[in-house]
């Protein structure tokens, strides 16, 4: 008979991608746990059973688990801001909680737990990057790299941890390797900054390259991420469940780049001007300090989420070693998953 895989966030970005690598690579039967109003477009012209369930809900959570021998728990609740914080902390930590206790209870034989960069430390603390940047975009780069970027060595510290998002992976992490301690099989992979197609929602990056599309990005604050093709990170998924060790966490990353660098790839793709005016730190302190107010008495999202604000006072840049030797991660090229990107937002409207 084949296996019983059990997919978690396949509505989402990685997710969905996770779920066609399973399908091409014929692990076995998938199925996908979905609340009932998820947006399903795309993962309905899949062929896997879509079962209704949500991580606060532990009697679904325990029906979809049934006869499952390996589980994906990758969904998670990736906002920059939300009204209530509090619901982005049950979903990702409470969530996490409750699918691992029912892969428990049902003996799942192996788990593949999708955490973030976000839950990995960094060697420098927050730091005002106006002086720092010419460097890195000169001949400091890789030394920069070298000295300062994120392994799966290091937790963050307190200050790094901005907002109920980065607060809330670390702690599901944690979640998960108390799981792991005791026993389970299981395996964290941490995807850096995915790029590439299906970005849904779309996630916060990608709605960066979204508003540049659609000539909405006349500035920019700079900051530094590391980026990766969302295929590449669904194939990192499938190495850990194959070659990843329990307990071990894994970055699944590529490449360092600076926003500008980011906007400078986009223009090459689409012939549109990257933006000309960096905005200084503390003007967009500023308006996202007072955007956030104002949402926090409307509910809606904030044009310049304080938090997204915060988070870009750091350079926060990251190293893939250990997944390259040790899962045999062989991530490709971020201009052609940007490329993938931008396609997909033309061909499916999003301009429009």
């Amino acid at each position: 008979m084949s296996k019983k895989i059990v997919v978690t966030g396949g509505t989402g970005f990685v997710g969905y991608h996770v779920v066609k690598k399973l399908l091409q690579k014929k692990v076995g039967e998938v199925f996908c746990l979905a609340r009932k109003e998820s947006n399903k477009k795309y993962l309905q012209t899949l062929p896997v059973t879509i079962v209704d369930g949500d991580l606060l809900d532990k009697a679904s959570l325990e029906k979809a688990l049934e006869g499952c021998e390996i589980l994906f728990h990758v969904a998670a609740d990736y906002r920059l801001w939300a009204k209530d914080g509090d619901e982005i902390v049950r979903s990702n930590v409470l969530g996490t909680r409750n699918i691992l206790e029912a892969a428990k209870k049902y003996s799942v034989k192996k788990v593949v737990y999708t955490s973030s960069v976000a839950a990995v430390g960094r060697p420098h603390p927050s730091k005002n990057l106006e002086g720092d940047i010419p460097s890195l975009v000169d001949k400091g780069r890789w030394d920069w790299e070298k000295k300062w970027a994120g392994s799966e060595a290091m937790d963050p510290t307190l200050e790094q941890l901005i907002g109920p998002y980065k607060q809330s992976k670390f702690s599901a992490e944690l979640v998960a390797r108390k799981f792991a301690q005791e026993g389970m099989d299981l395996v964290i992979v941490n995807p850096s900054t995915p790029v590439g197609s299906h970005d849904i929602k779309p996630t916060p990056t990608g709605k960066l390259a979204l508003d540049f599309l659609k000539g909405k990005m006349p500035a920019y604050l700079e900051t530094g991420l590391n980026f990766v093709d969302v295929e590449d990170v669904a194939m990192g998924h499938l190495l850990a469940l194959e070659k990843g060790k329990r307990g071990e966490r894994y970055i699944l990353g590529n490449k360092n780049l600076m926003l500008k660098e980011f906007f400078n790839i986009l223009s090459q793709l689409t012939g549109r001007p990257t933006p000309k005016y960096k905005i200084p730190y503390w003007f967009a302190y500023g308006v996202g300090w007072t955007t956030t107010l104002f949402s926090n008495f409307t509910g809606k999202t904030p044009l310049v989420p304080l938090d997204g604000v915060k988070m870009a006072k750091e350079i926060m840049f990251y190293r893939a070693d250990k997944a390259i030797q040790e899962l045999g991660f062989n991530p490709g090229s971020v201009e052609k998953a940007l490329e993938k990107s931008v396609r997909f937002f033309q061909n499916e409207g999003y301009l429009k």
